[in-house]
């Protein structure tokens, strides 16, 4: 083997060093795409919503002109970085991605294919164990219903005639046909699944078992008369605490028989003193309100943290002040016309209003917010 002389090595660090030139080169004039693209894209969202209202020509023929740029600029960076076939450029290597396994709690069915005949098909020679290839595979077993028979034998007495049964076992609903796991499956799919009762009774009738609107109605019905104990002892748990955090969400509730919704508002309270006191157990209730007319918590006497996505500090004035007059926090609603709650908040692009992570927390004798400053009322 021939000994590498000082020129090849030269001539190899010069090379070396042009590839690497060239190489952040490619990756500066990638960014500089990628930022011209963004801004393109910004600018071509901004000129859609302009040409939303009213059509322009101009209007159009301008988003038609960056629409093109943008798909130009797009295929150049799609060919620098490799994303499509050129023969001219190096395509990366691909990442293998690993897939997370599957939880080692859930039962497993093994089945084991065995070669198709127990011989070699090249020479028909005996065949020994090499090894295992296993996949796994997830898939879902459809619920399925089963009805459970109570027998209850009665026997004779046969010196004085005497009849013993066994007793009949409790039921969740008095003389009711459905199990404790019918349900709970009825309850989960209507509050956790948001699945409505007719929707229920319609995938139960596809599984061969009808169960109309009505009775699914009764079944929910019956299940909260039995949960009212346990309801009530957690209300008292969270009301009973010195401070109190609270949100409203408006809700549409349309009545049946009734052609237009009506506007409700869902009251959410939560106990959280973990901050303070991190024996105390968290818990929250939910409350549901026809109206605005009545606060539910207005019997309550604690202190009253309402996240509230207007972000109006009146409220919160008002609510300090009666709980200061007769030990109650109630929390009113602004005048409609009071020219002072005028609060125009923008919408984000998420959707959502500026003031909506805005909690202030009401104090006797003040009020202070965690946003560093008050909404303008």
């Amino acid at each position: 083997m021939n000994d590498i002389s000082s020129d090849d090595i030269f001539l190899l660090k010069q090379r070396l060093a042009e590839q690497e030139a060239l190489i952040h080169a490619l990756q500066e004039k990638l960014s500089n795409r990628e930022r011209e693209i963004d801004h393109l894209q910004a600018q071509l969202d901004k000129l859609r919503r302009m040409n939303f209202g009213s059509r322009s020509e101009k209007v159009s023929r301008r988003i038609a002109q960056m629409e093109a740029d943008l798909n130009r600029l797009q295929k150049e960076s799609n060919t620098l970085t490799g994303r499509v076939y050129d023969p001219a450029v190096q395509r990366p290597l691909r990442q293998t991605r690993t897939r997370k396994p599957f939880p080692e709690s859930l039962p497993r069915d093994e089945k084991r294919l065995l070669p198709a005949a127990p011989c070699c098909p090249n020479c028909g020679g005996s065949l020994s164990y090499l090894g295992e290839d296993t996949a796994e595979q997830l898939e879902l077993m459809r619920s399925a219903f089963r009805v459970i028979r109570t027998v209850r034998e009665k026997h004779a007495c046969t010196q004085c005639d005497a009849i013993v049964q066994a007793p009949a076992p409790s039921r969740p609903i008095e003389r009711g046909i459905a199990g404790p796991g019918l349900l709970a499956r009825v309850l989960t799919s209507k509050y956790a699944e948001h699945t409505p009762l007719y929707r229920q009774s319609e995938i139960y009738g596809r599984q061969g078992v009808e169960l109309s609107r009505s009775l699914l109605s009764g079944w929910v019905d019956a299940c909260c008369r039995l949960l009212s104990p346990l309801e009530e002892a957690l209300h008292g748990y969270v009301m009973t605490d010195g401070k109190l955090h609270a949100d409203d969400t408006p809700v549409q509730v349309l009545l049946p028989g009734n052609k237009k919704t009506k506007t409700g508002r869902l009251w959410a309270y939560v106990r959280d003193d973990r901050n303070a006191d991190g024996s105390v157990g968290t818990c929250s209730v939910v409350r549901l309100q026809p109206g605005q007319k009545r606060h539910p918590s207005a019997d309550s006497s604690c202190l009253l943290q309402r996240c509230a996505a207007s972000g109006c500090v009146r409220r919160v004035q008002r609510a300090v002040s009666q709980w200061w007059d007769n030990g109650s926090c109630l929390l009113g609603s602004c005048p409609p016309k009071d020219p002072r709650c005028a609060r125009p908040h923008p919408v984000s692009t998420d959707g959502r209003s500026p003031g909506a992570d805005r909690s202030v927390v009401c104090h006797r004798g003040g009020y202070k917010g965690n946003a560093g400053r008050a909404a303008a009322c």
